[in-house]
């Protein structure tokens, strides 16, 4: 089971339209559990779908790349948000698209430096996507339900990766709804009402 561009479109249209549906609020709220606002956890979002295509885009094989994306401004508006994250989609799904079957590259330096084939590249941003989507969507009070069958690949894709075991984290769990068993092992809540 690959959690494919497909499905990374599919998880992208799915945030943007419940931050689309809360553009009115207000951005500098907390972002659910965490300390950075709204606005700031949407900008990483947006940073973490496209980091993935400039460390595969790079094929370094001993870290990241010396560059990294940038933020949206310092004060993005949330269509500002909206669009960068539909556009850094499409660059990661791009960059994916067109490796050659051999491409490798450093996916992730922690807990340990490890390299992985494009289609793990997907994923990666996508599980960063689908959490921040929830606490940004946590924090301007709007629901948020991702479909349990784009959980269920992302669980499914992610299940053995080595972040699971990243301080604050926990081994994720394969035996509950997909939704829920992420939102667990990353130290999240469901929201309740």
């Amino acid at each position: 089971m690959i959690f494919s561009c497909d499905e990374l479109d599919e998880l992208t249209s799915v945030v943007t339209s419940a931050w689309r549906s809360g553009s009115d609020r207000d951005w500098s709220a907390r972002a659910g559990t965490l300390e950075w606002s709204c606005t700031r956890t949407a900008d990483h979002a947006v940073d973490t779908v496209l980091a993935p295509a400039f460390f595969l885009a790079s094929r370094k094989r001993d870290g990241y790349p010396e560059f990294e994306p940038s933020t949206l401004g310092p004060r993005p508006r949330p269509e500002t948000l909206v669009e960068g994250l539909e556009t850094a989609t499409r660059i990661l799904s791009a960059v994916v698209n067109a490796a050659e079957p051999e491409a490798r590259a450093v996916i992730w330096c922690g807990p340990v430096v490890e390299v992985r084939g494009a289609a793990d590249f997907v994923p990666r941003g996508a599980l960063e996507l689908i959490l921040h989507g929830h606490d940004v969507c946590t924090g301007i009070d709007v629901p948020f339900d991702p479909p349990a069958e784009l959980c269920e690949l992302l669980r499914h894709h992610t299940r053995s990766w080595p972040l699971w075991d990243l301080p604050g984290w926990t081994q994720l769990a394969m035996t509950g709804e997909p939704w829920l068993d992420l939102l667990r092992a990353s130290g999240r809540h469901p929201r309740s009402g």
